[in-house]
């Protein structure tokens, strides 16, 4: 019998408003020990992803540039402090969640074999991909979920069978 996404989901799902600022989710993150959340727009609706990668890529990004290579040591160093001008400057306007969320979606259906689950992840290199029901979701299964299936014997061996 194929172990299907229903079975190893978390179906409690913890969402952020689009509006919460990128402080407040990191603070949420944080306190709820998980590393990323669904983002919901006014009408609760799931319109995107947000991870403490998107937090640590948004900061890392007002700190570097690819294009610093091809400038001269004192471009280099000019163009360093117009980054970490502009940088604080924009930490004085609170960044919304949906100004580094990843707007795109991606589920499966209760009812889809975690083999071809394991598939997506690998191919779209995720870390958390959202179940649905009849288009509504009903749970997540993250990368922690997927290693349930090692840890447990029983459906270790359901997953063996049928491939």
């Amino acid at each position: 019998m194929t172990v299907l996404a229903y079975e190893i989901m978390t179906p409690s799902i913890k969402a952020v408003p689009q509006s919460w600022t990128m402080d407040r989710l990191a603070r949420f993150l944080t306190d709820n020990e998980i590393t990323g959340s669904p983002v919901t727009d006014d009408t609760g609706e799931i319109v995107g992803i947000a991870t403490l990668k998107d937090i640590t890529e948004f900061r890392w990004n007002g700190h570097r540039s690819g294009a610093d290579k091809q400038l001269t040591p004192e471009e280099q160093q000019e163009a360093r402090h117009l980054r970490l001008v502009i940088f604080e400057e924009m930490g004085r306007v609170p960044v919304e969640v949906r100004d580094i969320m990843t707007p795109s979606v991606l589920s499966v259906d209760e009812q889809t074999p975690v083999g071809d689950i394991a598939h997506i992840m690998m191919r779209e290199h995720l870390h958390r991909i959202f179940v649905t029901r009849e288009s509504k979701i009903t749970g997540i299964i993250t990368t922690y979920d997927m290693l349930k299936l090692i840890s447990d014997k029983e459906l270790t061996q359901r997953c063996a069978r049928n491939d």
